[in-house]
């Protein structure tokens, strides 16, 4: 069902996957380094780019494009998908919908040919699902911003070609329309390195160990008050929009996973013979084959339809969400089950369902768990109090 040149994208990018990623992989996991000279050639290929506009040196393709790359990728490696996911999603996507003309000049065309990765600093220790409850200052005197604060959880964080990260943070106090006081939030750019920032050292990780994901610190940290990203007062309504489009990429590497853990069980399926035959002969593995391919079947369907409501300028917070909970859903299922089709061998970490059992379990949370999909899928059919 797509167009030519998205074929064409989807062709060239599993190949990538399959000659270059794939075979590095373990190693990768195993040295839990993310490998930035695969980043770099991703730079050259042009993923990092896809949704971006030509004058920052982007492709100019659609919201699509993206997902589809990201598919590919998640097949053989989350973390290498994850990278992009975010790189772009989180890090190059709220400078392109929210920024000046001069950030984006500043900062895009190098994120978009993958020579540097920009973070997202928006979860803190008590500040995940109820972002509302940031603790990061930034106040503003005499032109100047200066942060203090922490952040979990930031991926593309650390790395050797990190040069920004943008963060949420209290700036002041917002009075709402019931007369209420509650936190004024913004984002503002952090060009890094800078001094009072520190990314602590990487989390050791269930999954995803390639990933590059830190604790930071913020001590004082000074940048100038036109670094503000979008209108003072606006973060929290900037960033839902950003999690929003991020969650529909993210459910696009969760259709990778879940289309990978499919491949590598049929695979295994038709080449593994238990008792004079092929164990795909057995009516109920080929059944739960089966299972698992309806799994990506749906998942992608409910994926795309999310990307294209983007691409064409529709609504899709509700359908992001529901792209977000099944293909999440479907990836963890679809783990399990090629673990168990591979028996014993799927306990290996050498073998991929292994590494994909492990990586999985951060789908269900990550970019909004599924009781926050949950929450916002039933205010969406008009029970506002579900999240209460």
């Amino acid at each position: 069902m797509l167009d030519p040149d998205l074929q064409e994208l989807a062709r060239r990018v599993r190949e990538f996957a399959d000659d270059v990623v794939a075979p590095a992989a373990y190693e990768y996991d195993t040295e839990r380094r993310l490998p930035i000279e695969i980043i770099r050639q991703m730079g050259e290929m042009g993923l990092f780019g896809l949704p971006l506009p030509q004058r920052y040196d982007g492709q100019g393709k659609s919201y699509l494009h993206l997902c589809v790359a990201v598919e590919q990728l998640a097949r053989v490696d989350q973390s290498i998908a994850v990278t992009l996911e975010a790189g772009l999603g989180l890090g190059a996507m709220p400078v392109y919908r929210f920024g000046t003309d001069e950030q984006k000049d500043t900062y895009l065309p190098s994120l978009a040919r993958g020579e540097n990765l920009a973070a997202f600093g928006l979860t803190e220790a008590e500040a995940g699902s109820d972002a509302g409850g940031t603790q990061t200052t930034a106040i503003l005197e005499d032109g100047w911003w200066t942060i203090n604060g922490t952040k979990q959880f930031i991926t593309n964080s650390g790395t050797p070609i990190t040069n920004m990260v943008t963060v949420t943070a209290v700036t002041g106090e917002r009075v709402g329309r019931d007369g209420s006081v509650g936190p004024e939030l913004s984002t503002i750019i952090v060009p890094v390195p800078i001094e009072g920032f520190t990314a602590l050292p990487a989390y050791d990780k269930v999954g995803w160990h390639t990933s590059d994901t830190h604790p930071l610190v913020f001590d004082g940290v000074c940048v100038p008050e036109e670094n503000l990203l979008g209108e003072r007062g606006r973060g929290f309504a900037n960033f839902l929009s950003v999690l929003d489009e991020g969650r529909v990429a993210f459910a696009a590497l969760c259709v990778g996973a879940a289309q990978g853990c499919l491949e590598e069980a049929v695979d295994y399926a038709k080449r593994r013979r238990v008792f004079g035959k092929a164990i795909g002969d057995n009516q109920h593995i080929a059944f739960t084959l089966a299972r698992m391919q309806s799994r990506v079947a749906a998942a992608r369907a409910v994926m795309h339809d999310a990307a294209h409501r983007i691409d064409v300028g529709m609504p899709f917070t509700k359908e992001a969400s529901l792209a977000k909970l099944i293909a999440s859903e479907a990836a963890v299922a679809n783990a399990n089950d090629a673990t168990q089709i591979w028996g014993g061998y799927g306990f290996l970490n050498v073998n991929p369902v292994a590494r994909h059992y492990r990586d999985a379990r951060i789908l269900t949370l990550g970019e909004g768990s599924t009781e926050v999909q949950l929450g916002i899928i039933a205010r969406s059919l008009g029970f506002d109090k579900a999240f209460g």
